[in-house]
């Protein structure tokens, strides 16, 4: 099949994922850590009479520097990423808020997408044949539905169901707007916030007669095995199957090394393509990530040739000689194949039920 130009992006997605095991990004923020940025900087000529500090909301560079953000991207394309993700994992008005910034919601997934998409006509340019991806990123926000803020009143939530609904509709109708060629909804910690995230991109997607694949990510936190809101990584997938996910995987919070019984359960029980993109390793004591891009590469060459991959990248503290190492381990390995589906009943509440 041709990934020619003129084939549709989710029929040339298809194409690329049927063919070999397909490679996602890096981290975007600790790459910008090192332009040493200012205050000035996030400010630009929009924002300098804006009364709240601004310095940190690395979503609000696609409009203030976007040439940054277009070069990081334009990086990853060169170091082998068929996909990038756009600067927008807190691209809601409800993350936005904190930055009192919940009215430019839509242009910073507008900008953030055309930083993406320039990238990758540049990478497509350099390289005739070549065809370079764009997934719209979905962060979880900085708001959870199943988890109270306050100890003393387990009742409370700080956002109600409505509200995730209106941020995540706003978000995705601005990212499909600028042309991305699918979303990621990333870095799951709450099911209940990535649910109303499948719920508005579903219901985005009705009310334009068409979609792009839905592509789905969870974080397992620490050596329990599960997310922060309870679930096993078979649990989440059962709750998730029904929005009939592109690809589910597995990224942040853990080193590839940790994620390892988590992505080969997960490569068994999903019945579509399965990610995984770790950290660089755990957090030292100063913040920075100390997996080099051989240790990365070693790991995630192992899952590949384990048969457990179907895309594979990089999560907080990776760089650009991260993808490029991890995207040298894989070439020559087979992607996974997807499993024949199991006839079953699939509950889960934190557990999974299999009724057969």
């Amino acid at each position: 099949m041709s990934n020619a130009p003129s084939t549709p992006p989710a029929a040339a997605l298809e194409a690329l994922f049927a063919s070999r095991i397909v490679i996602l990004d890096g981290a975007m923020g600790s790459m910008i850590q090192t332009f040493g940025l200012k205050e000035a900087d996030f400010r630009g000529g929009r924002f300098q009479d804006h009364a709240h500090d601004l310095q940190g909301n690395n979503d609000l560079l696609s409009l203030t520097r976007p040439d940054i953000i277009e070069q990081i991207h334009a990086d990853y394309f060169a170091a082998g990423a068929d996909l990038v993700e756009t600067n927008t994992f807190s691209s809601t008005s409800i993350a936005q808020a904190d930055y009192h910034l919940e009215s430019i919601v839509t242009d910073l997934n507008l900008a953030a997408v055309a930083c993406a998409r320039r990238a990758a006509r540049r990478a497509e340019a350099a390289t005739p044949g070549r065809r370079c991806f764009v997934a719209g990123a979905v962060g979880p926000l900085n708001r959870t539905l199943s988890l109270s803020p306050d100890v003393n009143r387990p009742d409370y939530r700080a956002v109600t169901w409505d509200q995730v609904i209106a941020a995540y509709t706003e978000q995705i109708r601005a990212l499909l707007d600028g042309g991305v060629d699918t979303l990621l909804i990333e870095t799951i910690f709450d099911t209940l916030n990535s649910k109303a995230a499948l719920f508005a991109a579903e219901n985005v997607f009705a009310e334009r007669g068409t979609r792009v694949p839905l592509m789905i990510s969870v974080t397992i936190t620490d050596a329990s095995g599960r997310t922060l809101s309870g679930q096993t990584i078979a649990a989440f997938y059962h709750s998730i199957s029904h929005a009939r996910p592109f690809s589910v995987g597995i990224n942040c919070a853990l080193g590839g090394a940790a994620m390892r019984p988590y992505v080969e359960e997960l490569s068994q029980i999903a019945n579509c393509y399965v990610s995984c993109y770790p950290n660089a390793g755990l957090p030292n004591a100063f913040g920075g990530y100390d997996e080099t891009p051989a240790d990365m590469a070693g790991v995630l060459g192992e899952f590949a040739a384990n048969g457990w991959l179907n895309l594979v990248g990089g999560c907080c503290g990776s760089t650009p000689a991260h993808i490029a190492a991890i995207a040298a381990a894989v070439r020559s390995l087979p992607q996974r194949k997807i499993p024949a589906p199991v006839t079953a009943m699939r509950l889960s509440g934190l557990e999974p039920l299999l009724v057969a």
